[in-house]
């Protein structure tokens, strides 16, 4: 279950971190492409543009670290009264919401489906086609920290860190790649679900 905590904004800041990571990736496959092109002023804003890029990505990797040192100061001198009031900021009500479990079996079906690996907003897409009978009214409401961003997708990215964590999706992936594990294949395997 998602609750507001710290833990929550460090998770943020590392999925910004990993699109910004992606963005990067394809202005330097710009600029090789350019530079094979023998276009050299391509090639020239290219690699200005990812360090520009490279410069952003700094500054939010310092940030989060900035975020993680006020956080753990916080916590030092947060009450259990005002631990418990964090738990219930902006949350939907329990049961309102597709719980982050129903995004498991979609995500490594997703990956699977894709031949094992895919670009983040790639595999969204996907899930978002096979939950479509079971997401909620609730889940397509934009968040609101980024009305840009639905709940599902953000719910569908925690579920990502869970399986991570679980061992069933790759953990050292590039970052905006989702890579699925041979455990998360046997577990695919296990479930019934698989292609």
């Amino acid at each position: 279950m998602i609750e507001n905590n710290p833990g929550n904004v460090s998770a943020a800041f590392e999925m910004l971190l990993e699109e910004v990571e992606a963005e990067i990736d394809f202005v330097s496959r710009v600029g090789a492409r350019a530079m094979e092109a023998r276009d050299y002023d391509r090639a020239r804003e290219a690699l200005e543009d990812a360090d520009r890029l490279t410069a952003f990505r700094d500054k939010v990797a310092a940030l989060r670290m900035e975020w993680d040192a006020l956080a753990a100061a916080t916590k030092q001198h947060e009450d259990e009264t005002s631990r418990a009031e964090r738990r219930f900021l902006g949350r939907v009500q329990k049961g309102q919401r597709t719980p982050e479990s129903a995004y498991r079996l979609p995500i490594l079906q997703a990956l699977d489906a894709m031949g094992g690996r895919g670009h983040l907003q790639q595999v969204l897409d996907q899930v978002g086609i096979i939950m479509k009978p079971i997401l909620k009214e609730v889940d397509y409401l934009p968040l609101s920290s980024d009305q840009s961003i639905p709940r599902w997708r953000n719910a569908a990215q925690w579920a990502r860190y869970t399986l991570v964590q679980e061992g069933l999706l790759k953990d050292g992936s590039p970052r905006g790649i989702w890579e699925i594990t041979d455990a998360g294949r046997a577990y695919l395997r296990q479930s019934g679900t698989t292609r």
